[in-house]
């Protein structure tokens, strides 16, 4: 097991405050082993496991409470009085109007509410209009580099980071015994039940008055494997639309654009808008998407749209992501920079390759920054070690040095 340091850390910060920690990420990332982890913690500092209330609601033994009211009455019975209650439930988007019973727990003095969740909706819907301002979401993607490391410390940083490049970060990958040969079979049952439950759910919603209706699983996944061969490269509905039309099939963008938020609201990709530097606004028009994990894109996409630069891009997205950067895709006149970065009213633009050791290369990727009038700091991570350093105030960095650095 291994142990999710940063996300720890973040709900010992929140711990009894007046707030529900909701969890998301996409399935299997490890939100309900960081929930296990946290209750070992707090057994472990003086907290009884009577006053532990924890329910998976993929368990079978839990299904009679996937009915809100009784969900309530289950958690209320086993409340210790006078002390405080440490309740987790896990993946609650599977209760039927889980927000009351949410709500209703919430409003007790003695209880500290922790929840998962697979997909976006629940903080979109009515969860998010009836706790508005009484919630913190902690965003919980797969495996960092850093921490895929500490998992496998036999061989050296490069031969490991291709590894993680290829088999990608769910935690399971990771502890698999021969896991080039299992990681496939394993990533088509976590892809499968990431689109069919979450179709699932979206049918439940329709019935219960929603719009959606997904319920093509061959035009869902053909839309997921043109996102995840995109990765990289501006992406609008109308791009999507036409490629899908090229191939036979007719379809139009309004559909296209509810199954394209049919794949983000999982977590199965994040979109990432454009970003006018000179002009200091943001651009409707051609989002970027980053996938959640690069094993997932690897089973998702044919090898003959591999390409390291990109797949490099996506890695230092999901980090900047974890480090808590807000993130656009720059534009800087006719060029593009690859992140704006935003924290604490810090701004840094990075610039992402395999490679800087061709001078055409490395004069391509410092012209953007060059480009860039303000005095903010400027670098270029790339898989090269020969041309660290710096220039004119840009730094260029080693890649996995700086995912090492976990900072």
């Amino acid at each position: 097991m291994i142990k999710r340091t940063d996300y720890l850390n973040e709900l010992n910060k929140w711990k009894d405050e007046q707030v529900i920690k909701v969890v998301t990420g996409i399935r299997r990332c490890g939100k309900s082993t960081l929930l296990e982890q946290f209750q070992t913690e707090l057994a472990g500092n003086g907290i009884s496991r009577e006053q532990i209330i924890s329910v998976n609601f993929e368990a079978l033994e839990f299904e009679e409470l996937l009915d809100y009211k009784k969900l309530y009455a289950y958690i209320v019975d086993k409340i210790v009085p006078d002390k405080k209650n440490y309740v987790f439930l896990d993946e609650i988007q599977m209760v039927n109007d889980y927000q009351k019973a949410v709500d209703s727990l919430f409003i007790r003095d003695n209880i500290d509410i922790y929840i998962t969740g697979s997909n976006a909706y629940l903080l979109s819907g009515e969860l998010a209009t009836l706790l508005s301002g009484r919630y913190v979401e902690i965003n919980m993607l797969p495996l960092s580099f850093s921490e895929y490391r500490s998992a496998k410390t036999d061989g050296s940083d490069d031969a490991a980071f291709a590894d993680y490049l290829r088999l990608g970060g769910l935690p399971y990958i990771v502890m698999l015994d021969d896991a080039n040969e299992k990681a496939d079979t394993y990533l088509e049952g976590t892809y499968n039940t990431i689109i069919i439950k979450d179709i699932e759910e979206r049918q439940k919603r329709k019935d219960k008055g929603g719009k959606r209706n997904i319920n093509d699983i061959a035009l869902l996944k053909n839309i997921a494997r043109f996102l995840a061969s995109s990765v990289g490269n501006p992406v609008s509905i109308k791009s999507i639309s036409d490629y899908i039309t090229s191939s036979g099939r007719k379809v139009s963008q309004n559909t296209v654009s509810e199954y394209v938020s049919a794949l983000v609201e999982p977590y199965i990709f994040y979109p990432v808008e454009r970003y006018d530097v000179e002009g200091k606004q943001l651009l409707k028009q051609n989002q970027k998407y980053y996938i959640s994990d690069l094993g997932l894109r690897r089973y998702m996409v044919s090898k003959k749209y591999y390409d390291l630069g990109f797949s490099l891009e996506n890695v230092v997205y999901l980090e900047l992501k974890r480090r808590g950067y807000r993130i656009n895709i720059g534009k800087v006149g006719s060029t593009e920079v690859d992140f704006v970065t935003e924290k604490s009213g810090s701004i840094t633009y990075i610039q992402v390759t395999a490679s800087m050791a061709d001078e055409k290369t490395f004069e391509r990727e410092m012209a953007p920054l060059k480009a860039i009038k303000d005095n903010h700091p400027k670098m270029i991570l790339t898989l090269d070690r020969f041309t660290a350093g710096n220039y004119e105030g840009i730094t260029v960095k080693n890649v996995i040095d700086w995912l090492l650095e976990g900072v």
